[in-house]
């Protein structure tokens, strides 16, 4: 390449319900000569408008934004536009939203507290086809113990662990807060459970999640 040939730019898609956050994010990320932010998104569903539309190498997405769950974007992503590549953005450091975000279909995870350092490298990486993740929360991660073979009859990840908020107390709101899905989706996995397990009261519930450890 000669030295007058312009680089191949990454486009980038950007969405965070902030709008001061949004500016910064975009100076700090045009300041690289190989990136460039094509749009911008306040919530969740106008980003996969701005997906469909600009069909960008890269969507930084924010995981906490009102309106539907960014979580449940991510796979809508995949489908609007298959090459381009989610970086979730987040100030949420439990390894479980990460793994939630991995498992979603993004390929990277940064804490909005490291995002000077680590969100270039993160757009990077996914432009590339590669994974990043927070190094802190990655070393976390492979602390952790192995899951167990799987939920009991029949139930998936996300309904056992729906359940496990059930039986802790929370209301569907409360549920669909933490784990980043609508009410109604919460609902809807409220009813599968029941209909898996054949039980339909909340102390039930709270002796079925006992009795086969989920909390």
């Amino acid at each position: 390449m000669s030295e007058d040939a312009t680089p191949t730019r990454i486009s980038i898609v950007l969405a965070d319900d902030h709008t001061i956050v949004r500016s910064a994010l975009r100076a700090r990320l045009e300041a690289e000569p190989d990136l460039e932010v094509v749009a911008e998104a306040g919530d969740a569903d106008e980003a996969a408008r701005k997906v469909l539309a600009y069909k960008p190498s890269v969507l930084v997405l924010d995981l906490s934004m009102p309106g539907t769950p960014s979580l449940e974007i991510i796979p809508r992503i995949a489908e609007l536009s298959p090459h381009t590549q989610t970086v979730v953005l987040t100030m949420e450091d439990e390894p479980h939203y990460a793994r939630e975000a991995m498992r979603s279909g993004a390929l990277g995870f940064v804490l909005k507290e490291s995002a000077d350092e680590e969100l270039v490298a993160a757009v990077h990486a996914a432009a590339g086809g590669e994974r990043y993740l927070n190094p802190q929360l990655g070393g976390r991660i492979a602390a952790m113990p192995e899951q167990p073979a799987g939920p009991p009859d029949g139930l998936s990840e996300r309904e056992a662990e729906v359940l496990r908020l059930v039986a802790l107390g929370h209301t569907n709101a409360e549920i669909s807060g933490q784990l980043y899905l609508s009410v109604r989706t919460v609902e809807s996995h409220r009813a599968h459970i029941q209909q898996k397990v054949g039980i339909n009261t909340r102390a039930e519930l709270v002796a079925y999640a006992r009795e086969h450890d989920l909390l």
